[in-house]
């Protein structure tokens, strides 16, 4: 079979499990049995981190495809900076990092200058800026599952205490939520899925989250271009068809989003800059380094330290975090520190010159940057297939799709509810 063939008849299949579930007639005999329960479409937003656009082109990915082709794929703009946590956070709450106070995978605060953010971090003290679509819906009477997702097993609007054991009062989650661990294989996150799915209706999810972490790792591990990547895609595909073929055993017709918070792109020994080569290590202490480089400067350094920050060099730029350029929408929040620099595509800021060979992949570059951009498909009952996105689609206006998709009001946010506003059947 071709694989144009192939891809349609996937498509067609997915169609048919994603759609409103037909009446099945009945043998004379079976008339008396008791009818099928009818189901409500539920809403599923998968996260596959880390996975470009392009990697549907690598002839490994046979569902996602069929879901592209039979609904809408889309290259979808991450905010800025492409990191993890805050891309996952601008997904769920429709706020830019810069707005939502998750700025980046780590953090300092000056008032908890005791404490530092990192990707470990659940105190609602980090996260309590903006609301996640769980949330949202959660006070609206839509009950909510989470298989993972950065930020859903925080007690969000809640207080931690400062002193052991560290009680945190308040707060809000998910009716069910698990606890990230990596060990937890994809197979395992999709039964999950499922099984909150075969609960009574009284008691089942509306909202359904499954987070995918193996193709960014084999990315940062291997590089893009490897062939552990293309075989992480490949084994992602294939739980993405175990989900489907879990909804279609339990008549469970879906609305399916699936995205990614980022790309991914190559770096490489010959494409390093090491910071203290660039200042005097006197001047400066470095919060986070890689793609981009932020630093605070030492006391009374501040000036030393602009002075060779702010000279032209090549493959990077510098600015104060109040002089960001704006298309960023980046610089305003406390958390960011005061010097920010940003590499080129592909080159990386280091402590110190590497003593290891520099290879594998990265992100946090550019937002507008190619190998930057993320995954965006969706596919179910409720869209509009064949439809096209602008070209300012970026990843905040997903939450108000989602809040549409679960028909709750939506909070304020930085997402523009008409960018996706033709998905949606009216």
């Amino acid at each position: 079979m071709s694989a144009r063939r192939l891809s349609l008849a996937f498509a067609l299949s997915v169609s048919t499990l994603l759609g409103a579930c037909a009446p099945v007639q009945q043998h004379p005999a079976s008339v008396a049995a008791a009818p099928a329960e009818q189901r409500a479409p539920v809403t599923i937003l998968v996260s596959i981190d880390g996975f470009r656009p392009d990697y549907l082109t690598r002839g490994v990915s046979p569902h996602l495809n069929a879901l592209a082709a039979g609904g809408t794929e889309a290259s979808m703009r991450p905010s800025f900076p492409t990191k993890t946590f805050p891309n996952h956070w601008a997904i769920v709450t429709g706020d830019r990092p810069d707005r939502s106070g998750i700025v980046a995978n780590n953090m300092e605060d000056d008032s908890r200058p005791k404490d530092k953010f990192t990707m470990a971090s659940d105190d609602p003290y980090w996260w309590n800026e903006a609301e996640p679509i769980w949330i949202t819906a959660e006070k609206q009477g839509v009950r909510t599952a989470t298989m993972f997702w950065p930020g859903s097993n925080v007690a969000w609007g809640g207080n931690k205490a400062a002193e052991w054991p560290y009680r945190i009062s308040g707060g809000s989650r998910p009716s069910d939520w698990a606890q990230f661990n990596e060990a937890i294989s994809p197979t395992q996150r999709v039964n999950g899925v499922l099984d909150v799915l075969r609960r009574p209706a009284d008691i089942r999810p509306r909202f359904v989250t499954l987070y995918f972490d193996e193709v960014d790792t084999a990315g940062h591990v291997n590089g893009p271009a490897a062939p552990e990547t293309t075989q992480a895609v490949a084994d992602v595909d294939a739980h993405i068809g175990d989900l489907l073929a879990g909804l279609k055993a339990l008549g469970q017709s879906a609305n399916i989003v699936i995205v990614s918070d980022h790309g991914m792109a190559a770096k490489a020994n010959d494409r390093v800059l090491p910071i203290d080569k660039i200042a005097d290590p006197a001047d400066y202490r470095v919060v986070e380094a890689g793609p981009y480089a932020s630093l605070v400067a030492n006391p009374g350094r501040e000036k030393a330290l602009e002075a060779a920050l702010f000279k032209p060099r090549d493959h990077m730029q510098c600015w104060r975090k109040s002089e960001i350029p704006a298309r960023f929408h980046y610089g305003t929040h406390r958390r960011i520190p005061p010097y920010f620099c940003l590499a080129d595509t592909g080159w990386v800021f280091q402590n110190t010159t590497p003593t290891k060979p520099v290879t594998g992949g990265d992100h946090g570059w550019d937002d507008r940057a190619p190998e930057m951009q993320a995954l965006f498909i969706a596919n179910g009952p409720a869209f509009v297939g064949g439809f096209r996105p602008s070209a300012d689609f970026t990843n905040v206006d997903v939450y108000p799709l989602l809040a549409r998709l679960l028909g709750v009001t939506p909070v304020a946010s930085d997402g523009n509810p008409a960018v996706l506003q033709g998905l949606v059947k009216p």
